[in-house]
């Protein structure tokens, strides 16, 4: 029997917040049972009440991961849950938004038998994501420091091109330029903009620093580093971010969940196929891209087949596609070196699981070539 109401708990909906946390318990038969806002130092307390094995749902947001860990130690199932797969189970709908009814909607939520829970991180997990966020925050900073610099520049007719190469190549000169028309007060501006541009870049190179020791240190972003166009960035990343690799059922699964795959518009049997769905991590999706897009530059300087088949589709379908379809296969790739452990190969071919046996000999599917490289 549960301490607090006397009958038992079996799930809970939980909406977070920095001060007061809000409560949606039911139990078995789905009654609301408890409906109430905690404070947040008494909610860990109010927790250890209810039964060992109880659902304890969130959506995956600050500190999510951080309650999820004490939650699971104290003997509760917590799960996490995407922001917009919480919304369709909103009584009120978008209009009628509140602590009290997202609580709801999360128990709600939880409850369905095809819901897609977020594996909840570990502490090292949070720690190597929190470096490539703060890295994520300084070359903002420092393409915003740039833009300034260029800004008050152009103010007194002087312009040079875009690199940030060519701009810091010339700055210091310009600031000790007496012929140009910089003021006093704009010389003084651009030296300490200049001095902030250099320690940032300083900064950038402690965290790339930092990166690879996590990369040389993980065998896991080892293997994932050598995957054409994943790199140590993206190795770094992706192996923090998502952690156990066999959450997913296959790479499709992978490739769908980092947001790489086409939208669907089909029906009545007729396949309509749209832009990427952009699901998932941002962060993640866009470094893959960026890889894909180095590989995709650097494919006819190869000659293992994942290239030669990158640079034909490059011909047939431009170079804007062939880059997704490169983030998509190398999202793939990077499932199967992941889960099975073993290193990556680009003269790898592999052959799909259906593939008709003909003559004694495996039909091979062109567009499965290289879609698993693994040795």
């Amino acid at each position: 029997m549960n301490e607090i109401t006397g009958v038992r708990i079996t799930r809970v909906g939980v909406d977070l917040a920095k001060q007061v946390i809000q409560v949606h318990a039911v139990d078995a038969s789905g009654q609301r049972v408890a409906a109430r806002a905690i404070k947040r130092e008494q909610f860990f307390a109010w927790c250890t009440q209810l039964p060992t094995g109880c659902v304890v749902a969130m959506e995956a947001c600050s500190s999510a991961h951080y309650w999820a860990r004490k939650l699971r130690a104290q003997g509760l199932e917590p799960r996490l849950i995407a922001a917009h797969f919480v919304t369709p189970y909103r009584m009120e709908g978008k209009g009628g938004k509140n602590d009290a009814t997202d609580a709801a909607a999360i128990c709600e939520a939880a409850s369905r038998p095809s819901m897609r829970f977020v594996p909840i991180k570990t502490c090292e997990q949070q720690g190597v994501m929190s470096l490539h966020r703060v890295r994520e925050g300084l070359k903002e900073e420092r393409t915003a420091c740039i833009n300034q610099i260029r800004g008050v520049l152009t103010e007194f007719g002087l312009v040079f091109g875009k690199s940030p190469k060519v701009l810091r190549a010339v700055l210091t000169d310009i600031i000790e330029d007496a012929s140009n028309e910089l003021s006093t007060m704009a010389r003084l501006v651009l030296q300490r903009a200049f001095e902030h541009w250099r320690e940032l870049d300083e900064h950038m190179r402690w965290c790339d620093r930092q990166v690879g020791l996590h990369v040389r240190s993980s065998p896991a972003a080892k293997r994932a580093a050598k995957v054409i166009g994943i790199g140590e960035l993206g190795a770094s990343a992706l192996t923090a971010g998502v952690g156990d690799f066999t959450q997913f059922k296959s790479g499709h699964q992978f490739g769908a969940w980092l947001g790489v795959v086409p939208r669907q518009a089909s029906s009545g049997g007729t396949i309509r196929l749209g832009r990427i769905t952009k699901r998932g991590d941002d962060y993640l999706r866009t470094l893959l891209i960026q890889g894909a897009k180095a590989a995709v530059m650097s494919a006819d300087k190869r000659d293992d087949p994942i290239s030669r088949w990158l640079a034909q589709l490059t011909v047939r379908v431009g170079w804007q596609k062939a880059c997704v379809a490169m983030a998509n296969k190398n999202a793939r790739i990077l499932w199967a070196v992941m889960t099975r452990e073993e290193g990556f190969n680009s003269e790898h071919i592999s052959i799909k699981p259906h593939a008709k046996q003909q003559e004694g000999k495996a039909v091979v599917d062109p567009a499965s070539i290289c879609a698993a490289g693994v040795a």
